[in-house]
C-alpha cells in the first residue's frame, strides 16, 4: 500500500520536516554524482555496518565514541534515488503533522533519537552483519508510530495494490493503515530471522520496527504541552 496523502493540516510551518528532506537530498546527490566521491566507499564508511560494533563487544576492537558516529550518518545516507524518494515523501506525508505537535527543537530530538534506536535494534538482531546499513526509514518509522498515537482517525489516501488489474485508491484510517505497515515489518523481520538471512535482504526490518515503538511509546515526551490542539 502506498500513501498518498492524508487530511490532516498543520498550524505551524513545518521547517524541521522540510529541513531534512533537503538535507538528505543534498548528501544523496553528492554521494552519487560528486566525482571527488565514491558511492560504495562513502557508504561503507557513513554507513552502519553492525559487524563493526559485534567486534567491540566481542573485546576485539578497543571501543572508541568517536566511532559511535554511524548511528548517526547512516540514517542521512541512501542507496538509490528510489530509496531516497520513498523515504522523504513518507517523511513529507506525516512529519508535518508530528512536528506540529512537537514544535520544531523537539521534532529534531525525537527524530534523531529515533533513528538512533532504530539503529540499536538492528544492531541487536544482526549483530554480525558486515552489510552497511543506511536510510531515514528507522527515524521516519518512530515519526510514523508518534502519528499513529497522535492521530488515530486520520484518513490515509492509499494507492491499493491492484487487484484484478485494476489499481484502488482508497481512504484507510491510520489506526488501520500504521498497524497493517508495523506488522508487516514485524513479520519480514521474524522470517527474515528464522531464515537465518540477517540483513542480507538490504531491508532493516527490524530498525523499522523499532523506529516505530519507540515512536509510539516515547512520543509524549516531546510533546508540547502548551500548544492547543483540538484533537481529532
Amino acid at each position: 500500500m502506498i500513501p498518498l496523502r492524508d487530511e490532516l493540516y498543520s498550524r505551524r510551518k513545518p521547517y524541521i520536516t522540510v529541513a531534512l528532506i533537503v538535507l538528505n537530498t543534498l548528501i544523496y546527490l553528492y554521494s552519487a554524482l560528486s566525482p571527488n566521491v565514491q558511492f560504495n566507499e562513502f557508504i561503507y564508511r557513513y554507513g552502519l555496518i553492525p559487524a563493526q560494533f559485534g567486534q567491540i563487544f566481542a573485546g576485539k576492537v578497543p571501543f572508541s565514541a568517536s566511532g559511535l558516529y554511524p548511528f548517526v550518518t547512516s540514517m542521512f545516507l541512501h542507496g538509490g534515488l528510489f530509496h531516497l524518494l520513498s523515504n522523504m515523501w513518507v517523511l513529507w506525508l506525516f512529519g508535518d503533522n508530528v512536528e506540529d505537535r512537537m514544535g520544531h527543537g523537539r521534532f529534531l530530538i525525537f527524530y534523531l533519537l529515533s533513528g538512533i534506536v532504530a539503529g540499536i535494534i538492528h544492531f541487536a538482531f544482526n549483530p554480525m552483519s558486515p552489510y552497511p546499513t543506511v536510510g531515514a526509514s528507522g527515524a521516519i518509522a518512530g515519526v510514523m508510530g508518534a502519528y499513529f498515537m497522535y492521530f488515530p482517525r486520520a484518513r490515509i489516501l492509499t494507492l491499493v495494490p491492484p487487484i484484478f488489474f485494476i489499481p484502488l485508491i482508497i481512504h484507510i484510517p491510520a489506526v488501520v493503515y500504521l498497524p497493517i505497515w508495523f506488522l508487516t515489518q514485524l513479520y519480514s523481520g521474524a522470517g527474515q530471522a528464522l531464515a537465518g538471512g540477517g540483513a542480507v535482504s538490504g531491508v532493516a526490518w527490524w530498525a523499522h520496527v523499532g523506529g516505530f515503538l519507540f515512536g509510539m511509546l516515547f512520543r509524549e515526551v516531546f510533546e508540547d504541552k502548551n500548544y492547543y490542539w483540538r484533537g481529532y
